[in-house]
């Protein structure tokens, strides 16, 4: 009995310590949102070139969502800076190098070809490559 009350202690003395901890982690969803997070560009135009590339950047929190389609605060922050990047008269490719460079290939749905993925470009050529060389080998020889 003492020795399971002791483990309780020392586990909220533990809690209590690393509780602050957490509190900088949770402080990035109490601010508020970016200023063009959830408000258009008044140019249509300028906000249609936002959107499209909007649609073409992965949110890095939910990963399997846009930025234009994600709620995480992290899209909030990509959305207005994206907006306020082309109300400035910056081009959508500009800022997607931007984005890229900041959090690598990963944030673009749009691949390029690089130093780091061209593997995934060229492997998929490579296995069609084998698989059609074993069957020309494999039909070829049934047939002489």
């Amino acid at each position: 009995m003492i020795r399971k009350l002791s483990a309780i202690v020392l586990a909220l003395v533990l809690l209590a310590h690393l509780a602050p901890l957490a509190q900088p982690a949770m402080a990035q969803d109490d601010l508020p949102p970016a200023p063009y997070a959830y408000r258009q560009l008044d140019d249509p135009a300028q906000e249609a070139k936002a959107q499209a590339l909007m649609e073409t950047l992965r949110c890095l929190k939910c990963q399997s969502q846009s930025i234009a389609d994600s709620d995480a605060s992290m899209a909030g922050d990509m959305r207005s800076e994206v907006r306020q990047r082309i109300a400035a008269g910056e081009s959508p490719e500009a800022i997607r190098r931007w984005l890229m460079d900041r959090y690598g290939d990963y944030v673009s749905y749009k691949p390029e070809v690089s130093e780091t993925t061209w593997p995934l470009f060229a492997g998929p050529l490579i296995l069609l490559l084998i698989a059609a060389a074993v069957l020309w080998r494999r039909l070829g020889g049934k047939r002489g």
